[in-house]
This record gives C-alpha cells, structure tokens and sequence, in this order.
C-alpha cells in the first residue's frame, strides 16, 4: 500500500466516528477526496457524497458506512461512575478492562471499564459470571456524582481507546476498522478514477453515510437523494479461518485470499456477473460468500429504495468483529478499491441491469 494511502487509513481509523456523531470522521475523509472529486456534497445529517464526472451519464454509487459501533453515558452514580447503552453491537463480555474516551463538548475524558479482580467477581457457583451490559461501568476517576458531571454529561459518546498498529507488512489491527474499511476503499477508488478520467463514461457518486450500525439510516437517507442506477456497497465481513469458529456455519472466509462477493439476498444477479467479469479481466482475486435473508450491512436498505436499486456488495474479511483488536490484510481492502474503480470504468450509459421477462 502507498505510504500516503496508508497515513489516510491510520488516521481515518483513529479519528472517533461513534454513531450519530461521525462528523469528525467525516471531516477526514472530505478533506482526503477533495483533491478528486469535481463536487462534494452533505446533507443535514452529514451523509458526504464525492462526485467524478457530474452528469456525465448514469450514475452509479460507491458507499460505505462512516460509523463505529460506540456507548454513550446514560446515568451516573452517587459515586460518580458512569453507566452505559450500546449504539450497535457492543459486546459486554469483552469490555471489562478496557481504556475508554467519553467524548464531551469541552473535548476527551479519558476512563477505563471497572474490571472486578477475579478474587471478587465469583459466583455462587465458582464461575465467573458473564457480564451484561447493565454490569458495565465507567471510572474516570469522579470521586461523586457531581464531580463526574463536571466533566461529562448523558448523552456523551464513548469509544474504546484502541488506535491503528501494523503486526506486519500485510496485517493490521484496529478498533474500527469496521467500517472505515470501506470509506477508505471508496476514497482509494475515486483517486483510481481520477488518474483515469479520459477513460469513465458514467457519473460516479462516492459515499461515506452515517449510522449503519444501528439500523442502516444514513444509506436511506442517500439512496432516496441520489436514486442510482447501479450502486455497490463494502463492508467487512467475518474472516473464518481462526480457531472454534465453524466453517461449517458461517462458510470459509480467510485474509490475505482477496475480498469477498456475496450472493444472494438484495445482490442483483446481473451486477455480481459484472463484478465477476471485472475481476477477472483486472485479474483481481475474491472469494465467494453466501447470504441469507439478509447480508447485515447497507445494502438491505439501499436495494429497495425507491422502485428498487441494482446492487452489489464487496466485503473485507475481517477477523474478530466488533472487538479493539479487528484484523485485516492490507492487500484485501487494496483490491476493493481497485475493483469498484474498475466496475467504474467498465461502466456504460447503454449499460442495464433490468430482468428481461
């Protein structure tokens, strides 16, 4: 990966985005793709749409979701810790222990999650017992409910403070590489298109949206503005080639083997033909995933919208999700870039996806 691309990752990644408050996120990413895109565009809730070759032809859409899975204060204690609700999926059992920020107007409180020392923490039964979230708190080091108060207040954001390593040349660890992954995948893309603007015959919006993680909002939002013709969503998905997980159950996915495509679900048949053809003319490996009813990302709210929306979704695979220590190969999420840049380019305004009957 390019030194610069990789600066872009690390600090995108490190920039806290926690749902409904992804503007400092957001404002990362603008300011990566302003030297691509012809126009940026936001709304009143801070979906960013980058556009190349506005009115150039249909347009197709490049979006990924900007938000981290985060807490948020909702009371205090006479004592002046600090107890939390999830936004997305927060795993109580692995929080204990943690360094946290709470995120507050007058900027960052540092904290860390009570962790009870395992000579306390026994039940009656001599096994430790797995926490709820209710058994979550907060100590900032409040000696009172009061003194807390001075320092944050309910409704502050909460992310855990794990920042961007390299284990190696290839592997990398971070909080939230779901799913800024995928905002850096598309930022990467606009910069391929840009390098080969002679060569793109449509209008290509590239999108990093809000609040996925609590219900896919922002794409709604996105998708009922810009009505693409063809749109391709990425995300992470769960690598499976780690100990005690199933391959059996949730298929085999593994790093380093190239992004993943997925089939079935609001994925268009004629979109995953396109993509496929694609890869294999740019010679860019990926393997093949399955979906149920639903994938689990944006592309369940976007393929509906309107009178419905041709879509794909590319995903990276993604070892130990929703956890401080999410693990990827830089050259997977290299490759998605490469592939919506090069699904871009194969693109023409004769070019159609509806299902002849």
């Amino acid at each position: 990966m390019k030194k610069k691309s990789l600066k872009f990752l690390e600090k995108l990644v490190n920039t806290p985005s926690p749902c409904s408050r992804e503007l400092p996120g957001q404002k990362v990413w603008r300011d990566q793709v302003r030297d691509f895109a012809d126009e940026i565009t936001s709304d009143d809730y801070g979906n960013l749409v980058a556009t190349i070759n506005p009115g150039g032809g249909k347009r197709v859409v490049l979006a990924a979701h900007a938000d981290e899975i985060a807490m948020t204060v909702s009371y205090i204690n006479d004592g002046g810790y600090i107890y939390v609700r999830r936004l997305g999926g927060i795993n109580p059992m692995i929080m204990p222990a943690q360094r946290v920020v709470v995120h507050t107007e007058a900027g960052p409180v540092k904290g860390v999650i009570g962790c009870v020392a395992p000579h306390l923490s026994r039940a009656n039964n001599d096994k430790p017992k797995v926490p709820a979230l209710s058994d979550l708190f907060i100590d900032i080091g409040a000696s009172s409910r009061d003194q807390a108060l001075k320092l944050v207040q309910i409704g502050d954001m909460i992310t855990v403070d794990a920042g961007f390593e390299q284990l190696n040349e290839n592997i990398a660890v971070a909080r939230a590489f779901d799913n800024r992954t995928g905002t850096f995948a598309v930022a990467e893309a606009l910069r391929i298109l840009s390098e080969n603007r002679s060569d793109l015959k449509v209008e290509v919006c590239c999108v990093s949206n809000i609040m996925e993680e609590v219900g896919c909002l922002g794409i709604r939002q996105v998708g009922y503005e810009l009505k693409p013709d063809v749109a391709i969503i990425t995300d992470v998905t769960h690598a499976t080639d780690y100990p005690t997980v199933s391959r059996e159950t949730h298929g085999d996915i593994r790093l380093g083997q190239g992004p993943s495509l997925t089939f079935g679900g609001g994925n268009h048949p004629m979109v995953l033909q396109m993509l496929q053809k694609v890869a294999d003319e740019k010679g860019i490996s990926y393997q093949r995933e399955a979906a149920s009813n639903t994938s689990g990302t944006d592309l369940d709210a976007l393929f509906w919208t309107r009178g419905g929306i041709p879509c794909g979704l590319i995903s990276l695979p993604n070892r130990y999700m929703h956890s401080p220590v999410e693990m990827i190969h830089l050259g997977d999420l290299e490759k998605i870039a490469e592939w919506m840049a090069a699904f871009c380019l194969s693109m023409k305004n004769s070019t159609s996806f509806k299902v002849a009957l």
